[in-house]
């Protein structure tokens, strides 16, 4: 009897032991291994950004008047980071890279654009996904979002400040009509220039989806400087 109830108490330690090990993993190692990975992807950014901006002379054109960087022309790369986005809701430090696709390789490293959306800033439904929990816990605050509240996004040559029309809206991950062109149940009446957010819910779990809509509300260009929502 006592070897049973040893048994059974050195199981129960080691399990323990394994669950705990596991909850360390999730809550923590996760988002360590995700804020690096974003901050690489963020760098790799700068990096070409910056590269981009010295074969042009700092004004986006070649040795003529031909522009050598056209904005939106080219679909973006599948798996690779084209902008960084900022919601100062979130504080004033939160900003994470947006990489081509929703694959799960993709969204361990920042937010994820959906494929066949529009691209940023174009006509339509530009439309992004972000973990809620684990990888960093990008969207954590997403029920947060309120009316009025900026998104603004940057791809090297342009600020775009979209403005969150209404609180997240919550429903099934089959709904894929939330990031149509002109988005389901988002109050649009016609075609315009939209953000869709994306996140699970709930907290922990993915039985359901919130879901954040904005319009585009101002573009400038980068040499002018933030645009006033990252304004401290």
């Amino acid at each position: 009897m006592r070897v049973i109830v040893r048994t059974v108490s050195e199981l129960c330690v080691t399990v323990g032991t394994l669950l705990v090990l596991f909850v360390v993993y999730v809550l923590f190692w996760t988002g360590v291994r995700a804020d690096r990975a974003m901050d690489q992807q963020i760098d790799r950014l700068q990096d070409r950004w910056a590269e981009q901006s010295l074969a042009t002379g700092g004004d986006g054109k070649g040795d003529g008047d031909a522009p050598l960087l056209a904005r939106n022309v080219a679909p973006y790369d599948d798996g690779e980071p084209f902008a960084v986005m900022y919601i100062p809701r979130f504080g004033f430090t939160w900003n994470k890279p947006v990489l081509q696709g929703t694959a799960t390789g993709t969204l361990k490293k920042g937010l994820g654009h959906y494929a066949r959306t529009a691209q940023l800033g174009d006509k339509g439904n530009f439309a992004v996904a972000g973990h809620r929990r684990t990888y960093g816990d990008p969207f954590k605050d997403f029920p947060e979002l309120r009316p009025g509240d900026a998104v603004v996004l940057t791809d090297g040559t342009t600020w775009f400040t979209y403005r969150i029309d209404r609180k997240p809206y919550r429903t099934l991950p089959g709904d894929i009509g939330v990031i149509d062109p002109v988005p389901r149940g988002s109050g649009y009446r016609g075609p315009g220039r939209y953000l869709t957010l994306t996140t699970c819910e709930p907290e922990w779990g993915h039985s359901h989806r919130l879901i954040a809509w904005a319009h585009l509300d101002a573009t400038q260009p980068v040499e002018a400087g933030k645009p006033g929502a990252l304004r401290r």
